[in-house]
């Protein structure tokens, strides 16, 4: 527990940004360890939860609404492509986008990740009591909503 605490005391800047970064690259490790007899990597897992709710999606309206890198998005279809996760068709109406969907194997992959998701909530919450775990995602919407505040 020292260690993880030195590490919030460091350099310049803010404990909680540093504290921030902190959990996320922690819970982004666990997340690596469950997704991994899945053969995913952390990211990939949210894209295919998305494919599955959305059916077909043009590659542009996954970036914006994943709020995800495009060159990012763009390596993770290669992967998912190669694996057989996913298919990319040029969209009939706009020969110029693509289609991003679901393969029908990648179903096989959805309870596996569903538990493994509900395993990292489990796991990330563990020490918090209900007024506690609620008051976390309150105060973190809200740091999220100021940091979209400028975009």
């Amino acid at each position: 527990m020292a260690g993880r605490d030195r590490l919030t005391d460091i350099g310049p800047g803010g404990a909680v940004g540093r504290a921030l970064g902190m959990v996320v690259r922690r819970h982004r490790m666990v997340a690596a360890e469950l997704l991994k007899p899945a053969g995913l990597y952390p990211g990939q897992e949210l894209l295919m939860m998305y494919l599955w709710k959305s059916g077909p999606v043009r590659q542009a309206d996954l970036i914006r609404n994943l709020g995800i890198d495009p060159s990012t998005v763009t390596k993770m279809l290669v992967r998912l492509e190669k694996s057989g996760h996913v298919a990319r068709h040029t969209d009939p109406a706009d020969r110029r986008a693509m289609l991003i969907e679901a393969t029908p194997t990648s179903y096989e992959l959805r309870s596996g990740i569903e538990d493994a998701w509900a395993a990292l909530e489990n796991r990330t919450v563990a020490k918090l009591d209900a007024a506690e775990h609620a008051e976390l995602l309150r105060l973190l919407n809200k740091v999220t909503d100021a940091l979209w505040d400028d975009e």
